[in-house]
């Protein structure tokens, strides 16, 4: 696990999404060389990462209730 995935790994959906802002904003802005500028592209892409695993960590968890049996079997939620 890089660096920036281990900072990342500890970040709630809300934090991993404010500092994927935060960083494309310094990445939008800012006159930055090469190495700094890959750096920040990095911790961008583990918040990204981030917020993709919670997400689907979510979308795993989510289950809907067929019908008005409280016996039913849940299925797995599809949008």
């Amino acid at each position: 696990m890089s660096a920036p995935q281990a900072v990342a790994a500890g970040l709630s959906y809300n934090e991993a999404r404010t500092a994927l802002e935060l960083s494309l904003s310094e990445l939008q802005a800012s006159d930055l060389d090469v190495e700094a500028m890959a750096g920040l592209y990095r911790r961008a892409e583990a918040y990204a990462e981030r917020c993709e695993q919670l997400l689907n960590q979510v979308e795993q968890d989510v289950l809907l209730w067929t019908g008005n049996d409280p016996k039913a079997t849940p299925a797995a939620y599809a949008p």
